[in-house]
């Protein structure tokens, strides 16, 4: 029988901080960690909502995306120019594609129509807060400008997609 004797703990981060690439050691509230921290968030909260089950072009779009997340974490960290245009392109296009058959917005949308539509918009403000440190990290960083779009962008598609899912429950809606 053959044991694993690496140990998952390694106690290099009691003291706030953590290893980047390069072997450079930061602090734990370092900008660059909040971003990974929020897009790890990110990723994890899409993975709940493709755990629900969903409509096959949206389970194909989200499993995407996680993977595309995982490129962004690596540009933050290595500075590898991985989230292009066309990237933030081919959200544009899943927007428009989803958005081509939705009533013009008129009313704030409330989430909670149902379970899988609230879960998108959880994602969606999720992603807003890695919008938001992905800026904060621009105040101190050169990084590509793709990034904030791409996230922008994301933001805007979750957006859709929820209102896709739900049935169009807006605040001010009445039922008569």
């Amino acid at each position: 029988m053959s044991t694993n004797t690496r140990s998952i703990y390694t106690r290099t981060g009691d003291t706030g901080t953590t290893t980047v690439h390069g072997n450079i050691r930061v602090d734990k509230d370092d900008p660059g960690i909040d971003v990974y921290g929020n897009i790890d968030e990110l990723s994890a909260s899409l993975g709940v909502v493709r755990a629900e089950g969903l409509p096959v072009l949206f389970e194909t779009i989200i499993l995407r995306i996680q993977q595309e997340l995982v490129d962004f974490c690596a540009e933050i960290a290595c500075d590898s120019a991985t989230i292009s245009p066309e990237h933030v392109q081919h959200l544009e296009s899943d927007i428009d594609h989803i958005n081509s058959d939705l009533p013009p917005l008129t009313q704030f949308a409330i989430p909670g129509d149902n379970r899988l539509s609230a879960l998108l918009h959880l994602s969606r403000t999720v992603c807003r807060r890695a919008e938001r440190s992905v800026v904060t990290l621009y105040r101190t960083e050169t990084k590509s400008p793709h990034l904030i779009a791409y996230v922008n962008r994301l933001s805007d598609l979750l957006f859709v997609m929820a209102r896709k899912i739900s049935g169009e429950v807006t605040f001010g809606k009445s039922e008569g």
